[in-house]
Formats: C-alpha cells, sequence, structure tokens
C-alpha cells in the first residue's frame, strides 16, 4: 500500500508543474479574452499606474505622501469605480457571459447574407438602417418599445421595414435565431463623450446597445450610405461587406463552411 502511494506521490510531484503551468495559462488566456473586447484596459492601466506610484511611495518612505494615500484610499477606490463605471460594467457582464470551457467554434444561424443583401440595398438608396443581432443579453426593455413581428429573417421584409417610410423604419429590428422577432424599436442612446458630432442618431444608439450589453448592432447611415459595426462598447464605421461578414462570422460564431445560403441566393434572383 505504502509502495502504491508513493509511486503516485512521484507522478503527482513530476506532472504537478505542468498542473500549475496549465491552469495559469488557462486563467491568463480567459482574463486576456475578456479584457481585449472590453475597454477594461483603461481601467487596468489606472490601477497600475496608482500601484506603482503607492509602491515608490513606499520604496522612498515619503511619511507625508503615504498617510496622504493612507487617509485617501477609500475615496480613491469609490472615485476609479464611478470614472471606470461603464468599463467594470461590461468586465463582469463578460466575466458572467463568458464560456469558460469553450474552446471550438458552433455554428448558430444562418441568415447574415440575407441582412447584408439588404444593408447593401438600403445603402444604394441612401436608407437608413439598424438591426440588432442578439446574443446572450436580455435586452426585454427594448424590445418590447417596439412592434413583434417574430418573422423568417429575409432581405425583402428588411427592405420593406427600412426602405420606406413605414412607422417601423425609424427604429431598430432585433435579430434572434434567424427570426426577426422585433422592429421599430427605441435604443438607448451612449453618452460617449468622444463619438464625432458628425454621427447621427442612430450610430449613437448602436454605440448605445454595444454599451448596455453583448449584442452586435448592423447600421447603414442614411446621409452617406457607410455600413458600421457597434460591439463590445466600440463603434466600427465604414466598413466593407467582406469585413462585416467575417467579423459577424466570428462574433456570433457562424463558420463559413456550415452556412446555408439558399434562401438567400433564392432571394437574390427574385430581386435581380
Amino acid at each position: 500500500m505504502g509502495g502504491t502511494q508513493d509511486i503516485l506521490l512521484g507522478i503527482y510531484s513530476y506532472i504537478k508543474p505542468f498542473i500549475d503551468i496549465g491552469i495559469l495559462t488557462f486563467l491568463l488566456y480567459k482574463a486576456y479574452q475578456i479584457i481585449f473586447v472590453t475597454k477594461a484596459g483603461q481601467l487596468i492601466k489606472a490601477s497600475l499606474i496608482v500601484g506603482i506610484f503607492y509602491a515608490l511611495v513606499v520604496l522612498l518612505q515619503l511619511n507625508t505622501l503615504m498617510w496622504i494615500f493612507t487617509m485617501i484610499a477609500p475615496g480613491l477606490i469609490i472615485a476609479l469605480a464611478i470614472v471606470f463605471q461603464p468599463e467594470l460594467r461590461l468586465l463582469l457582464l463578460k466575466i458572467a457571459q463568458a464560456e469558460w470551457f469553450a474552446f471550438g467554434k458552433r455554428s448558430r444561424h444562418t441568415y447574415v447574407d440575407s441582412v447584408l443583401i439588404a444593408a447593401e440595398m438600403l445603402s444604394r438608396q441612401r436608407r437608413g438602417m439598424l438591426a440588432v443581432f442578439l446574443r446572450k443579453t436580455n435586452h426585454d426593455e427594448q424590445m418590447k418599445s417596439g412592434t413583434r413581428i417574430n418573422a423568417d429573417v429575409s432581405s425583402n421584409l428588411l427592405v420593406t421595414i427600412f426602405g420606406h417610410d413605414t412607422p417601423l423604419h425609424d427604429g431598430a429590428c432585433f435579430i434572434q435565431n434567424g427570426k426577426i422577432v422585433y422592429a421599430g424599436c427605441f435604443l438607448p442612446l451612449s453618452n460617449e463623450y468622444g463619438i464625432k458630432k458628425t454621427f447621427g442618431t442612430r450610430h449613437r444608439a448602436a454605440l448605445g446597445m454595444s454599451e448596455a450589453g453583448d449584442s452586435i448592432t448592423l447600421v447603414v447611415s442614411e446621409e452617406t450610405g457607410a455600413l458600421s459595426l457597434a460591439y463590445d462598447g466600440k463603434l466600427h464605421y465604414d466598413l466593407t461587406l467582406d469585413q462585416i461578414t467575417k467579423i459577424l462570422e466570428s462574433e456570433l460564431e457562424i463558420t463559413a463552411k456550415e452556412k446555408n445560403i439558399e434562401d438567400t441566393i433564392d432571394e437574390h434572383k427574385e430581386n435581380s
């Protein structure tokens, strides 16, 4: 019995460094993923600056500054939480929604081409469009501000909604599981001060949605016809169709091999 235990302990002592490094690598990889797709980098940078400054104060034994730091530390933490509240909210949201053990890609939806055909047509016509691709975050409050559609995604339907002065064309449509679930919905506007003043309400609303959760919003500009995507708290302006396709396939976890575009091709033939 003792011999077997010694053998197992010997094996464990041999593989323990690999387990240690493996777990650490996994945690660092997941932390990088979460920080990379949020603005948490700014929060970490500010925290590092404060930490380095405090370390220098302690190292140089600057008693007056140490006393000041001790007095203001609680207020400083609260101030950082207030200043970086949007970043903290998005960071916590990403941590809560992270699929910690999902390494592969899964094909979920097959409707991106239909949406992009509609977006291209509306862009040529200089008609605005807001299409929100839902992922995990619940947006019932925004969806219920519009009209329930619950129809299969098709480029014809999207052009009908946004290409004419219907009661639904000024709002956003929500897309989930291959269906347009709601249309004519009002979205929260972004409080981001750095956004260009030339951007209109649609772009501010798209950025606001990206700050409120993990959805991806496709915007067609009424003024310029430019196509843009807003996700993870950032607005990516004036993208090509190829760029948008790659981003959506990646973010919505759609693989080109598994996409079924028969409906899209039929719609395109009907329109040509």
